[in-house]
């Protein structure tokens, strides 16, 4: 035979389920996110001309398995995004190679632990 004994009770967890019921929409506020990224990706591209360190937008995605930030940047330049190349590098029409910088990576990371951490305070959250 099997038994099985809890001790204590789910008050906190009856807290949270409750507090999802009575708020409208998620508990995360993902334009908060959406914008602090487009702050910190814009601070970190490199900056010749700054168009592209201007050309940052977010938007928000949202889908039965969840909701997405999607970090773009409009700087294109005869088909190729500019964001894009100076991240990974390119080759140049004399045929030198552009070394990337990894710009995108440092800028955002921040802001995904920012909101894992407050994501995580606001589920435990007495």
């Amino acid at each position: 035979m099997i038994t099985f004994v809890q001790k204590g009770d789910y008050s906190n967890t009856d807290r949270f389920l409750h507090k999802l019921l009575n708020k409208k929409g998620s508990l995360v506020d993902f334009d908060k996110y959406g914008q602090l990224g487009v702050e910190a990706l814009a601070s970190h591209t490199p900056k010749k001309t700054g168009k592209t360190a201007a050309s940052w937008k977010y938007e928000i995605e949202k889908n039965a398995n969840g909701v997405s930030i999607v970090w773009s940047n409009d700087n294109i330049n005869d088909n190729v995004s500019i964001a894009v190349i100076l991240q990974y590098g390119h080759g140049t029409r004399s045929g030198a190679y552009v070394q990337g910088i990894d710009y995108i990576n440092p800028a955002i990371a921040p802001i995904f632990k920012q909101l894992s951490n407050d994501a995580w305070n606001e589920v435990t959250n007495k």
